[in-house]
């Protein structure tokens, strides 16, 4: 099977500005290789994103699913949104976790940089695999790749997609799309934030989202995320000469409220914007089902630090603003590797 790659980003993404490849005959020809493909795809598609799926990853599969089955079509999204976003979801849309694919599937892999973080099914079995993503360290995995880091989310590249679908647009399948572009630029706020994302944010707008509603309703929080807010504000600490901002997710508190920890990615958000502060560094502790202690990072930044930089040396991805990793390790021993990779960072960028 040809595999069809968007040209350009080979390498780690570098830059903060998102330009408009709207025009790009590249990546147009790969939006509607894909849209092509899934309108004349007779087969079961299951679609599928992300470990810990964000707004982005919910969003993008599920307005993709919404539009596929205006066509007709048998489509399976096998995922588990995280609480605050559950309002997005009817009753009986998600599936269950897949152990294997249904024979004849195509699987559509959203927002996933590469395929050991893809969660819900598995990716072997498919009969064709489509890759459609914006993270930079994408590999191109996939029959038809379509990667375009320049884009600030991939539900903006999900919007593409369904123009090209020619379906028809509605309030159930603007709102996901909408959803997943306005979580991944902070409601507009970050440096990824074009002409683009606002025109596209306008046109969905425009097909019938209650745009106040969504964006006050994507504030919502559980009370028992602003008890665990709480205990995680009091380990903030400003290291590296008050240039990065840390705070922590431990165990005892997510034992205290184990609900809360699906909202617990709000919180570099928090720190974030402390004065002075280059990098926000949140360090979540877990443990897996063998009695080990692992920590995922989610990291910040601003200007030319690289959050991206920082977390591809340490196994993990993302964007240039925005990355995280796990590092299998107990946190003390996670903060001290974690803290050594961000001084290289800072040093590189003439901050230290």
């Amino acid at each position: 099977m040809t595999r069809a790659i968007v040209q350009g980003m080979s390498q780690v993404n570098v830059s903060n500005k998102p330009t408009n490849n709207q025009g790009d005959p590249q990546y147009q020809q790969n939006i509607h290789a894909i849209a092509n493909t899934l309108r004349d795809w007779s087969g079961p598609i299951v679609l599928a994103a992300h470990v810990d799926p964000d707004g982005d990853a919910l969003g993008s599969t599920l307005a993709l699913k919404r539009a596929l089955e205006q066509l007709g079509k048998d489509v399976t999204l096998p995922l588990t949104p995280p609480r605050f976003l559950a309002f997005l979801v009817k009753e009986g849309e998600l599936s269950e976790p897949l152990e294997q694919l249904p024979a004849g599937a195509l699987l559509g892999v959203l927002d996933v940089a590469d395929l050991p973080r893809l969660e819900g099914t598995p990716s072997d079995g498919a009969s064709k695999l489509i890759n459609v993503d914006h993270h930079g360290t994408n590999n191109r995995f996939g029959d038809i790749a379509c990667v375009a880091p320049d884009k600030a989310a991939t539900a903006q590249m999900v919007k593409d997609i369904i123009d090209a679908l020619d379906v028809t647009w509605t309030p159930e399948i603007a709102t996901p799309c909408l959803t997943g572009i306005l979580t991944d630029t902070g409601n507009l706020r970050f440096s990824n934030t074009s002409p683009a994302v606002l025109q596209a944010v306008a046109e969905l707008i425009d097909k019938g989202v209650a745009y106040a509603e969504l964006t006050d309703r994507l504030q919502w929080r559980h009370p028992d995320y602003f008890k665990m807010l709480g205990w995680v504000m009091n380990t903030v600490a400003f290291p590296l000469e008050g240039l990065v901002a840390t705070a922590d997710v431990t165990l005892d508190m997510r034992d205290k409220l184990a609900d809360s920890e699906d909202d617990s990615d709000d919180f570099v958000g928090q720190i974030r914007y402390a004065e002075g502060v280059q990098l926000a560094i949140l360090f979540k502790e877990r443990r897996s089902e063998d009695g080990s202690e692992h920590v995922k990072i989610s990291v910040r930044s601003r200007g030319e630090v690289s959050a991206q930089a920082i977390c591809v040396r340490l196994g993990g991805g993302g964007h240039v603003a925005a990355a995280g990793a796990t590092i299998n390790a107990p946190l003390a021993q996670a903060k001290t590797q974690v803290l050594e990779v961000a001084k290289d960072e800072l040093a590189a960028k003439g901050l230290l």
